[in-house]
């Protein structure tokens, strides 16, 4: 499966943006049973931001009430929709998928092989 990512752009704190992660190559509804969002901001390190897995969404702490991972099968599509924005926020997004990750490994950028390209988020405050 490949990834893309995109949607990616400039927001004023407190707005909105939805990327959207994009799966081709095989028929998405059969895998990677794990999708998830990672983000990495300047000179900081990767890090988990939220996972879908058999319907289950997981969240970072840091953006729980404010983002929201779903995903499409018939789209090959999976969203991450942000909203309340901040700059902190501010980072490379990229996706990510897996059919073999451990639900205790979700969160360990490690476990992951399979990355779209990454989209820009800007948060200006």
């Amino acid at each position: 499966v490949q990834l893309q990512a995109s949607g990616g752009g400039l927001v004023q704190a407190g707005g909105s943006l939805r990327l959207s992660c994009a799966a081709s190559g095989r028929t998405f509804s059969r895998g990677p049973r794990t999708m998830v969002w990672f983000r990495q901001a300047p000179g900081k390190e990767r890090e988990f931001v939220t996972a879908i897995r058999d319907g289950n969404a997981y969240y970072v702490d840091a953006v729980k009430g404010r983002f929201t991972i779903s995903r499409d099968n018939v789209k090959n599509t999976v969203y991450l929709q942000m909203n309340s924005l901040k700059p902190e926020d501010t980072a490379v997004y990229y996706c990510a998928g897996s059919s073999t990750v451990i639900l205790s490994a979700l969160r360990d950028a490690g476990s992951y092989h399979n990355w779209g390209q990454g989209t820009l988020v800007t948060v200006s405050s």
